[in-house]
């Protein structure tokens, strides 16, 4: 007896009979992409097809994130998924979990399984990272010595940075045993320690033909480098691992002389600016030093001690020159008192007895041999001087203004010469 499907039971059974096919579950489909479209919630649809047939696919959001590359119609893939029907519509299709472009996808699948266990040892961390020199004495090169890649470098180092010594590492950069020849010369421009970084590289190529800088080897030997590493592997879009555990990539060979050393015209510019700003600093400072300088003195002309000795000069000068024009008068008051103070003597010795009117007369005669004016009347004269009364010839100074008091009158004179005694 026949047995009857729904529609549903059947396209059920169809799905667990695929799903049951332990070599359906896990195969490698070649093929050319054909109507492909990414959906806005992030699932990729397309259709695989060569000569003969078709068959649609469907690649999930949580695998399509994982993509390194953007699928196009008409591009040669390899698919990796299972096979299985879509119930609702009875369809058989693909589920892919991986997709690669046909004809490198071994080698970038290797790039990727290469670039994952170096990341996980932590060779691409920036804390690793060296600095690159700004002004190198000395640069060594590792790549081809037939390359234009060596040409191109040692002509830019060269124009921009002249003062720069190149010293080449020749290696061989494709084919068999490139790996081992890049890292042998990274490992002797360290051994020989001469150079201040190292451009490692080569011109463009396709996957295969820069693959020699995909190796582990060269990675290993770019992370040991006690010597900062500046990689220059192709073109621009070209991304090797070297460019990941170097210590600085650079876009192409020619953008690695570039990033190596600093472009002298752009050196000489910024020494001139820097020159012109010295300058205007140090003639501000100068200025600002100037009118500091100019303050000072201002206030040192108001403050200073001449002013102040030069008040007591002229307060000196008039003290003496009143002291010089009261002793005229003095002597004279002297004078009288001494004439008055004789009378009153003579007076009072008129009533004394003879020994008594003896002694005074003495006495008096003593007072008179004493008085200055009696020293002035025997010739001498009073000389006074800016200090005052002139007692010592070794005080005076050539030039100097005396005034000379006499018995009867003054006179006024300058001291041409001294003598000590």
């Amino acid at each position: 007896m026949s047995v009857v499907y729904s529609v549903t039971q059947l396209n059920n059974e169809i799905k667990d009979l695929l799903d049951a096919v332990p070599g359906y579950r896990n195969l490698l489909v070649q093929g050319e992409l054909s109507n492909y479209k990414a959906h806005s919630s992030g699932h990729q649809y397309m259709t695989l097809k060569d000569e003969g047939a078709s068959i649609n696919a469907v690649m999930f959001r949580s695998d399509a994130m994982r993509l390194k590359f953007r699928p196009e119609n008409g591009m040669k893939v390899i698919a990796r998924g299972r096979v299985s029907s879509f119930p609702k519509s009875g369809q058989v299709q693909l589920y892919l979990t991986e997709l690669m472009p046909d004809g490198a996808g071994a080698l970038n699948l290797a790039f990727e399984q290469l670039k994952r266990k170096l990341q996980i040892e932590g060779l691409f961390d920036e804390h690793y990272k060296k600095p690159i020199p700004y002004c190198p004495e000395h640069v060594a090169l590792v790549t081809s010595p037939t390359g234009a890649a060596a040409r191109d470098m040692t002509r830019i180092l060269g124009r921009r940075w002249p003062l720069a010594k190149v010293t080449l590492y020749p290696a061989q950069v494709q084919g068999q045993g490139a790996a081992e020849s890049i890292s042998r010369a990274i490992a002797l421009a360290n051994a020989i320690g001469e150079a201040d970084v190292i451009l490692c590289g080569r011109g463009g190529g396709s996957i295969e033909d820069l693959w020699a800088f995909n190796e582990e080897a060269v990675a290993r030997a770019i992370f040991a480098s006690e010597l900062p590493v500046i990689s220059a592997v192709g073109h621009e879009p070209d991304v090797t691992i070297a460019d990941f555990v170097a210590d600085l990539r650079a876009p192409t060979p020619s953008g690695a002389a570039e990033l190596a050393v600093p472009d002298r015209m752009e050196y000489r510019q910024t020494v001139r600016q820097m020159d012109a700003r010295l300058h205007v600093a140090a003639n501000r400072r100068t200025a600002m030093a100037r009118h500091r300088l100019e303050g000072l003195q201002e206030r040192l002309a108001l403050r200073t001690p001449a002013k102040y000795i030069d008040e007591k000069r002229l307060l000196l000068d008039h003290i003496s020159e009143r002291l010089l024009s009261a002793l005229p008068a003095r002597l004279a008051r002297d004078r009288q008192s001494l004439k008055l103070m004789n009378h009153r003597l003579l007076t009072v010795g008129r009533g004394m007895t003879q020994t008594r009117r003896l002694r005074f007369t003495r006495t008096v005669a003593t007072l008179d041999a004493i008085s200055p004016l009696k020293v002035l009347s025997r010739g001498y004269a009073v000389a006074t001087g800016s200090a005052g009364i002139v007692t010592d010839a070794a005080s005076l100074n050539i030039g100097e203004e005396l005034r000379i008091q006499f018995a009867k009158g003054a006179a006024c004179c300058r001291v041409t010469d001294t003598e000590k005694e």
